[in-house]
């Protein structure tokens, strides 16, 4: 281990940061969830399409064993709102079902921060180009996370201090990721198979649930903030990229 590898612990403060960022946003316009659900709801597609699938398929390099995961994490997080939704019929209880999704939603956001830190912290072993361009992607798409992460809870009922706990958590993910990336040696293959099944996740909440609750009435406003949040998060993932 050599000691510029440890760069990346501060570096990964910096992330921290940028996903408070992004949640504290979220929660200032809580008002108007419906308009902020649009823009998330375009970022968690695109973050789905050409960021978690991407290093999916560059960490397990086999694109069926991909695929059929997306798939399985798509049905398996349908079949588990559906469980415990469903199962749930008068209000009280209809709405904890509820915070229970959005809080899988947070803890997958978390997950995700958690492995974009583990990246930092690993490509600074291998150089410093090259984990810097792993921070400049990181960072970039962090404050996304951080208005996901709040809009996942606010969105399913939750509270401004739930919606606050898990920013916290999802906040501190990647520095905990690079402190990890820093110290072990990490199967990247394992990671692909995790990420694979997330993507599938977020494919899931931003088609069935986001999107949808998002556009219910006609707005070109809305409209426009799908497709900003779907072309800017697209656009900063090829940039990351090359």
């Amino acid at each position: 281990m050599t000691t510029l590898a440890w760069v990346a612990i501060p570096l990964a403060a910096l992330t921290t940061l940028s996903t408070i960022g992004g949640g504290l946003v979220a929660i200032r316009v809580r008002t108007e969830l419906e308009t902020l659900i649009a823009l998330t709801g375009g970022i968690v597609v695109a973050v789905a399409l050409f960021d978690v699938l991407p290093e999916s398929f560059d960490s397990v390099g086999d694109g069926r064993t991909v695929t059929w995961l997306v798939g399985a994490g798509f049905l398996t997080f349908f079949l588990a709102e559906r469980a415990l939704v469903l199962h749930h019929r008068d209000d009280a209880e209809h709405a904890q079902a509820h915070q229970r999704i959005g809080m899988l939603g947070a803890a997958g956001l978390s997950v995700h921060s958690f492995i974009d830190g583990l990246g930092i912290g690993l490509a600074f072993q291998v150089n410093t180009s090259t984990g810097l361009l792993v921070f400049i992607a990181v960072v970039s798409h962090d404050f996304a996370d951080g208005m996901n992460t709040v809009s996942f809870i606010l969105r399913q009922g939750g509270t401004v201090r739930s919606a606050a706990r898990w920013l916290a958590l999802d906040a501190a993910a990647p520095l905990i990721g690079a402190i990890v990336g820093n110290s072990l040696s990490v199967n990247a293959r394992h990671l692909g198979y995790l990420l694979a099944v997330y993507a599938g996740f977020f494919l899931f909440m931003g088609a069935t649930d986001l999107l949808p609750e998002a556009h219910a009435h006609p707005s070109f406003r809305r409209v426009a903030l799908t497709v900003a949040g779907f072309v800017a998060t697209a656009g900063i993932a090829f940039a990351a990229s090359r």
